[in-house]
């Protein structure tokens, strides 16, 4: 089976990172495509984005980072693609580690590799201690809900085949995935449908000091990201 491999970044006004984003992964040579999903930046995050190389696709507002990988999805699929690979564009993934997320897919079958900063071989450089305890706790949570082993739940550096997107059950146009809610629907679904999932260690890096390090609105973005779980779990949204 022939590959095709992009790589989907959403970008919120990430000017003076996203271009050094998208010029690692280029040098990387291992996907063909690096694709910018601008939401409605009022910097110049498209300019240097394709400056540095990325197609870019442009939302005239700001709708979510999960209507921004949404959008990356289904241009993947529209275009051919068979892999996606999703990193920030904050540069706080280590591009050379795409690698990683990639393999158990090519080599071991597994149509979702998580990225994790806990797993051993994992990092964390920077992290604040209050981020620690809370992707902490939200991993407990996770892994009690589901029953799947995981470590990293809220990590936005992962790898997945498209073809979960025409699996049964799973529906990524929904309204209430728009902003940080799809990915850990995506993640919870393919554990719940029983696809192969897996997860590697990556590297986080943050920003040193208090400021930069998140664009997240506390507790409004922390029910974003956790209700997925308590909606999914409990069958009030599929």
């Amino acid at each position: 089976m022939s590959e095709k491999i992009f790589t989907i970044l959403p970008a919120y006004n990430e000017e003076g990172k996203i271009g050094t984003v998208v010029s690692k992964i280029i040098k990387e040579k291992i996907v063909e495509t690096v694709i910018v999903v601008d939401d409605g930046s009022k910097d110049n995050t498209v300019k240097e984005a394709e400056t540095a190389g990325a197609t870019v696709i442009r939302h005239e507002k700001n709708a979510g980072v999960g209507a921004g990988i949404r959008t990356g999805m289904l241009w993947g699929k529209k275009n051919g693609y068979t892999i996606a690979v999703v990193m920030g564009g904050d540069d706080q993934d280590n591009p050379d580690e795409i690698k990683r997320v990639l393999s158990p897919i090519i080599n071991d079958h597994f149509v979702f590799v998580q990225g994790s900063r806990y797993m051993p071989g994992g990092a964390r450089v920077n992290i604040p201690l209050f981020r620690w305890i809370t992707t902490g706790l939200f991993s407990l949570i996770f892994k009690i809900l589901t029953q799947f082993p995981v470590t990293d739940g809220t990590n936005g550096f992962r790898a997945f085949r498209l073809t979960i997107m025409d699996e049964p059950g799973m529906d990524i146009h929904q309204k209430w995935l728009d902003k940080y809610e799809l990915e850990p629907y995506l993640f919870y679904k393919c554990i719940e449908m029983n696809l192969k999932v897996t997860e590697v260690p990556v590297t986080k890096r943050y920003p040193e000091g208090k400021v930069g390090y998140t664009k997240m609105v506390p507790f409004l973005d922390w029910w974003s990201i956790l209700r997925p779980l308590v909606f999914l779990r409990f069958g009030l949204k599929k």
